[in-house]
């Protein structure tokens, strides 16, 4: 099984948004959360939100790789384990589901969104499943109105202004082209649709 968060219950610092039936907590020196809905918490990891890197050892600063999750309430768990029941799955794990770990991948070249991980998880933050590399998404097709575009705004702001810590925190290293980019050069910098999504 696949654990996601290291020594979550021994963090410092806990919060809780919305206070669900099942009071799941996530600590913040690790998570942002990002909003709520009514069936939901959003949070991004911004620990591990990073730059990916390429077969070289470059850093590719086109693509972010960002953990996110999304604690559920009662009525969201029982939505799900209907779903599956309706399809002919298996609920046997799903007695202690919580809610969804996604691993975004940002495509900053082209605009786009993909989350290449997703998995259900159980009140210990363990894959109950997993499906990859879902159908990228264009961010320029979601609405103002809608959730998601706030969310993956709210992670690519978080990664302009932290542009320099993801650097040094990467694996990677910058190719000799890329080291020689002034500070508003980065592609980061110049991504217009973080600036279209406050409209």
């Amino acid at each position: 099984m696949k654990k996601f968060f290291v020594s979550l219950f021994t963090a410092a610092t806990f919060f809780m948004p919305t206070a669900f039936a099942d009071e799941i907590q996530v600590p913040e020196n690790i998570y942002q959360w990002i909003d709520s809905s009514p069936r939901g918490n959003y949070f991004f990891n911004f620990q591990q939100t990073n730059y990916a890197v390429k077969d070289d050892g470059t850093i590719d600063l086109n693509t972010i790789i960002a953990p996110t999750i999304i604690t559920y309430d009662n009525i969201q768990i029982d939505d799900v384990l209907q779903k599956r029941r309706w399809r002919g799955l298996s609920t046997d794990k799903y007695v202690d589901l919580v809610g969804r770990a996604d691993y975004l991948k940002f495509d900053l070249e082209i605009g786009t969104v993909q989350v290449i991980e997703r998995n259900n998880i159980d009140s210990t933050f363990t894959s109950i499943d997993s499906e990859k590399n879902l159908h990228p998404k264009a961010l320029s097709s979601l609405s103002q109105n809608q959730l998601e575009r706030k969310i993956y705004r709210t992670i690519l702001l978080w990664a302009k202004k932290n542009n320099e810590l993801m650097i040094k925190r990467s694996r990677g290293h910058l190719s000799s082209k890329d080291a020689k980019l002034n500070a508003g050069d980065f592609p980061i910098e110049k991504f217009e649709w973080i600036a279209d999504a406050k409209k």
